[in-house]
């Protein structure tokens, strides 16, 4: 798994911006809303090309579709306190999960099963080449590590699907950002051994 790029966001003057009109469009104002979209749909998109690029290739989802979707998915959130910039992107990080595993299944069934979604994994360690995997074989991965550790498997869905940087994934988890260091060498290696198995 690479480790996400955070594209600058810590320098970003509109981290303080996104954070006010989130709590904004918490509290019921629609013009928050209206100011959100363009402060947050560039960084979206950077999140959706990069994980459409550990895909095979020809694959049929376009960043902007995987925007749009994910997009209202976060609009339809009525009941989320929004809480901060980082809690609106570990959102969308499921969110684009749950829409590229879809696509994945999707497109297997449609194919019955003749050909797998391929994603890149770099190894905990530098030692090895990182090697390919199937998205559903990694979805299923997470969930099995889900249920042995929720923390790893949280981390590793914020920081690989959702982009956060390690201090926004701490903020999101309410750990130190030594902890998702941690937990975040210790999952890649999990995920490694697991899916190298399979």
């Amino acid at each position: 798994m690479t480790e996400p790029n955070p594209d600058g966001r810590g320098d970003d003057p509109s981290r303080g911006a996104i954070t006010a009109l989130l709590l904004d469009w918490s509290h019921g104002d629609a013009e928050a809303l209206e100011k959100l979209v363009p402060l947050v749909y560039g960084e979206l998109k950077r999140l959706a090309e990069r994980s459409l690029r550990r895909e095979r290739s020809g694959h049929t989802l376009q960043p902007t579709a995987v925007v749009h979707e994910a997009f209202l998915k976060l609009v339809d959130q009525q009941r989320v306190e929004w809480k901060s910039r980082a809690h609106f992107f570990a959102i969308a990080s499921q969110a684009m999960r749950r829409l590229l595993v879809d696509h994945a299944r999707a497109r297997r069934a449609e194919k019955r099963g003749g050909y797998a979604t391929r994603v890149v994994l770099d190894e905990a360690t530098r030692a090895t080449p990182p090697v390919d995997l199937d998205l559903l074989a990694l979805d299923d991965a997470l969930d099995r590590l889900s249920s042995l550790d929720a923390g790893q498997a949280r981390v590793v869905e914020l920081r690989f699907f959702g982009g956060l940087t390690v201090e926004e994934t701490a903020e999101v988890v309410g750990a130190s950002a030594a902890t998702v260091k941690r937990d975040w060498r210790s999952a890649k290696a999990w995920l490694f051994r697991e899916l190298k198995g399979a």
